[in-house]
C-alpha cells in the first residue's frame, strides 16, 4: 500500500504539470494570433523559453514518481545499470 508521502507526492506533481501547462497554453494563445510575415515578440520568445523549460521538468517529475510506482508494484523492470541502455550488441 503507498505511504502518505507517495500519494501528496503524485497530487502536487500532478500540479505542477497542469500549472505548467497552463501558463504555456496562455503564450500559446497569444502566439496564435502573431502574423506569420511577422516576428513573434521577444518578450513572448523569453517566456516561452522559460515556460517549455518548466513544462519539461513538470513532466519529467510526474514520470518518473509514476514510473517509480509502477516499479513498486513490479508493472515495469529497473533500468539497465551497465550503460547499455538495454540494446544489445
Amino acid at each position: 500500500m503507498p505511504d502518505l508521502t507517495e500519494i501528496e507526492a503524485l497530487k502536487a506533481s500532478l500540479r505542477g504539470a497542469r500549472r505548467a501547462s497552463e501558463a504555456l497554453s496562455e503564450v500559446a494563445a497569444r502566439t496564435e494570433t502573431v502574423d506569420p510575415r511577422t516576428d513573434v515578440p521577444e518578450s513572448d520568445l523569453d517566456e516561452l523559453h522559460r515556460l517549455s523549460l518548466a513544462n519539461a521538468v513538470a513532466a519529467q517529475a510526474l514520470r518518473g514518481l509514476v514510473e517509480s510506482m509502477l516499479k513498486r508494484r513490479g508493472k515495469i523492470a529497473e533500468p539497465v545499470a551497465d550503460g547499455a541502455g538495454g540494446l544489445e550488441d
